[in-house]
């Protein structure tokens, strides 16, 4: 959700106070009970729990006779305990046989749960529920989730929700306290458009909760249904009016207009020695009818990987130290930000500029002299990383920032970063292509610029895919290609979400590697020193080391023109987006560029489908709108790489039909009722409250 500027708390409205207190003040919920519910529903306030929507359904049903039931699935079964075996050892189960008069099965009980073998007593009639399998041909049901006297069959659930647990958090202790938070949610008044509650048949805010936490069937809980598609709106109406609010803010606010001659500008183009392309060409028209603009400038620019958004980046930078100011560009890693700063520091030189940077690593004098000529003006443009937040960090005229791959930091620290200048234009970057309609989730507040294509000089990669059966003959390729005086890198497999584990990968395959091409394989992982991870670059680099076998924590952010090849194993565990990703680290120079996919066998059907992509495709936006097919929810794009928020209820995929509506809905809220004071509007204020978006609720009197 976006967040804007520091303010005052807002107080959160009493009706709401419910839904905020702590899982530990529902009934029968004690401290044991809190943590596993906490831990399962990713918060331990009632709004969590609620907002924990059941992922499936478990039907009940099914009543079949013995005779005609079979293996795999989920029966209801009215019985007799016909014969008791216990067990012959600690690890044996009890046998308990039970029938119908058309056939028997047998009941186990394991471990723990033996105890229930009190429940089964000989000659009993009794009501059991539970999946059927297959033991040396015999029927058997293992653990029944519930066992029941016929008496008390109305107490068995026919269709159960399937909440998403955790360890030792039993469903029925989930469904109490489900309950529980249900009963506790109030009647909220409408905060959708009236007419289109009526088109979409949707039920009201209280009552699509209930309906998806109490499924009547399977389809309840699927994201087509009217309840979840309600919920997701909210949801998605909920960011977009937060995302309008702080827009309106900061078109409110004042600007500056930043115009230049063009001769700085000239000369690093000169430098660079290609024209700009088209799409660079238009990108930077967008841009520079927003810095000449008397308002800030909030714009995105999105590229496909090696598109060239760097150089026009530079070249909006300059236009700001035309117009007599500076310009910062902002890294989120240190790698990427040194990389930055040897392209544009060569580009900017040619144009008689010097360009500061400042990360973790600089220290003592380099250090200062670095802030001192930012403070003086002397320095006019600057590169870092999160170090340029830093109260030290002055400024003697910012007024434009430019921040790579947004995604990696917050909208407050990109605030903090405007803060530093007046009236700061602010620019972002991404290379992780996105398709149009997910771009208004994550970067609604923003205009955007898209380049296309590829600029003068980059080649398409030939992509391949190979078995890890057939590593043996990737590597004699390989070989084949380094004596031909290429370079490579080895990406190594996403062993586990354990750092240590990838790096163990790591080091085994470098090491590897290093007997096949002795002296030749470099080894690039985060934990490694800054120095270190330097050195090894540099090798790399200088062609002393022609392999670089890196793992996936760090950002291969890296721009080495003669490396034309690329391995990555396991790739059947990388989304799409970020396989596009790497496989752009190659095809930068003049050579032909290869990019080889090593996978696991055997490979299920989305990542046969994702690989198959990869290597017909090499238009990164064409792969964000497959990767958006075959990802569905859950981890749409990756999230991690391509910056789309996480969202509780709505489904980028399932749901994104719903994103432009709740934007156009959002906006004309705010044209009918700017202050949100009538009776929708005040219904929206809670809506913001309801999903934690209050730092938006300032700004509606500064519009």
């Amino acid at each position: 959700m976006a967040r804007e500027r520091s303010c005052q708390p807002v107080t959160r409205p009493s009706l709401l106070f419910p839904l905020f207190a702590s899982l530990g003040s529902l009934p029968g919920v004690g401290p044991r009970r809190e943590a596993l519910l906490t831990r399962a529903a990713g918060g331990g306030r009632v709004l969590d729990l609620l907002w924990h929507l059941p992922t499936g359904v478990i039907d009940r049903r099914a009543r079949p006779a013995i005779a005609e039931a079979a293996a795999g699935a989920v029966v209801t079964l009215e019985v007799t305990v016909t014969a008791r075996r216990p067990p012959r050892s600690a690890a044996a189960p009890w046998v308990i046989e039970v029938g119908d008069g058309s056939g028997s099965l047998d009941i186990l009980l394991f471990g723990r749960g033996s105890h229930r073998a009190d429940q089964l007593p000989l000659g009993a009639r009794r009501v059991i529920s539970g999946m059927l399998k297959l033991d040396r041909g015999r029927l058997v049901m293992p653990h029944p989730d519930f066992i029941l006297p016929p008496e008390r069959a109305g107490e068995l659930p026919l269709i159960e929700p399937v909440w998403g647990l955790t360890a030792t958090l039993r469903p029925w202790e989930m469904r109490l306290a489900v309950e529980a938070a249900l009963a506790r949610a109030p009647d909220l008044p409408e905060w959708i458009e009236p007419g289109l509650v009526r088109r979409e048949r949707w039920p009201s805010w209280k009552a699509a909760l209930e309906a998806c936490h109490r499924p009547g069937d399977a389809a309840a809980v699927a994201p087509a249904h009217p309840a979840r598609m309600r919920l997701a709106y909210d949801e998605l109406f909920a960011q977009q009016l937060a995302l309008a609010l702080s827009r309106r803010a900061l078109r409110s606010q004042p600007g500056r207009a930043l115009i230049g001659d063009g001769r700085l500008r000239a000369r690093a183009l000169d430098a660079f020695g290609h024209a700009l392309t088209p799409a660079q060409a238009a990108a930077l028209a967008e841009i520079d009818r927003d810095l000449a603009a008397p308002r800030r400038m909030l714009r995105l620019l999105q590229g496909d990987v090696g598109s060239g958004k760097t150089l026009v980046a530079l070249l909006a930078m300059l236009r700001a130290v035309e117009a007599g100011a500076q310009a910062v560009l902002m890294a989120p890693t240190e790698l990427l930000a040194r990389q930055h700063h040897a392209t544009i520091g060569r580009l900017a030189a040619a144009a008689g500029l010097e360009v500061a940077l400042l990360t973790g690593r600089e220290k003592g004098k380099a250090r200062e002299a670095a802030l001192a000529g930012l403070a003086s003006g002397r320095t006019r443009l600057a590169v870092g990383t999160h170090a340029l937040f830093q109260d030290e960090v002055a400024f003697a005229d910012l007024a434009l920032a430019v921040i790579d791959e947004q995604h990696r930091f917050g909208v407050h620290q990109r605030l903090m970063l405007a803060a530093k200048g007046r009236a700061v234009d602010v620019l972002v970057m991404t290379a992780t292509p996105i398709p149009r309609t997910l771009l208004l989730t994550a970067w609604g507040d923003m205009e955007v610029s898209r380049i296309t294509g590829r600029p003068p000089g980059r080649r398409p990669v030939t992509t391949l895919a190979k078995p890890a059966a057939k590593l043996a003959e990737v590597v004699e390729a390989l070989g084949r290609r380094l004596a031909a005086g290429a370079r490579a890198y080895w990406i190594c497999p996403v062993v586990s979400d354990s750092e240590a584990a990838d790096l163990a990968a790591a080091e085994a395959r470098a090491a590897g590697l290093a007997r096949h091409f002795p002296g030749r394989v470099a080894l690039l992982h985060g934990r490694m020193r800054g120095a270190e991870k330097d050195a090894a670059m540099a090798a790399f680099a200088r062609g002393e080391k022609t392999v670089l076998v890196a793992t996936t924590v760090v950002e291969v952010g890296v721009d080495v023109p003669e490396a034309s090849v690329i391995v990555i194993e396991q790739a059947e565990r990388f989304g799409l987006a970020q396989l596009h990703q790497l496989r752009g680290r190659v095809g930068r120079g003049a050579e032909a560029s290869y990019c080889i996919l090593v996978y696991d066998e055997p490979l299920s059907e989305v990542a046969r489908r994702r690989i198959e992509t990869l290597c017909a495709s090499d238009d990164g936006f064409a792969i964000a709108e497959e990767d958006l097919k075959l990802r569905g929810g859950g981890d749409t794009l990756g999230t991690r790489q391509s910056g789309l928020p996480s969202f509780r209820l709505a489904d980028p995929a399932s749901h994104r039909h719903l994103i432009e509506p709740a934007r156009d809905d959002a906006v004309l809220l705010l044209e009918r009722d700017p202050e949100l004071q009538g009776p929708r509007g005040r219904a929206a204020r809670l809506l913001l409250h309801l999903f934690e978006a209050e730092a938006s609720i300032p700004t509606i009197g500064s519009g």
